[in-house]
């Protein structure tokens, strides 16, 4: 690869790392619990949760395919990856690490997106005309946060195995 794509690549990475991982963490420790804080179990909560789960979950998914994209461009590039599914080194066993991170951190969004996302905004939108569980939206509010924790220290885990490959 040359010097100007490995650059480009490096660049789209950076900016990609920053919005999901930026966001997951900004959305996870920051923006939420202010609004669970000022806004109680007012219908406009959910409605503002909803709208920003609406927002921030297409952005988040094209960074990450970028990160998929720009990653494997970097890593075949790299002059201490061997081929595929060999970890006879340091650097290869790291990124075999990052990885596993990578997937456990998808399989906890799929989750989060296909199964307890939907069902807490029919929850939402009962909730908001008068006709839902207010039990039923904690319990999946409950569950969305447990799983969103896990998605943001998963992040910091990739992180550190990110700088743990440069080091290396």
């Amino acid at each position: 690869m040359s010097e100007a794509a490995l650059a480009l690549s490096l660049f789209f990475h950076i900016g990609a790392t920053v919005i999901w991982i930026g966001g997951i963490l900004l959305v996870t420790f920051l923006v939420v619990p202010e609004l669970n804080r000022v806004l109680a179990d007012q219908p406009a909560l959910y409605q503002l949760l909803r709208r920003l789960h609406k927002r921030f979950g297409p952005l988040g998914n094209l960074a990450l395919a970028v990160l998929i994209v720009t990653g494997l461009l970097q890593m075949s590039a790299d002059p201490n990856y061997e081929g595929l599914l060999q970890f006879n080194n340091r650097w290869s066993q790291a990124l075999l690490i990052k990885h596993i991170l990578l997937i456990i951190m998808a399989l906890a969004g799929l989750g989060l997106q296909l199964g307890v996302a939907p069902a807490l905004e029919r929850t939402s939108l009962l909730l908001e005309h008068g006709k839902g569980d207010a039990g039923e939206w904690r319990r999946l509010r409950g569950r969305e946060q447990r799983l969103t924790r896990l998605i943001a220290a998963l992040a910091v885990l990739i992180l550190g195995t990110s700088a743990w490959l440069t080091a290396i």
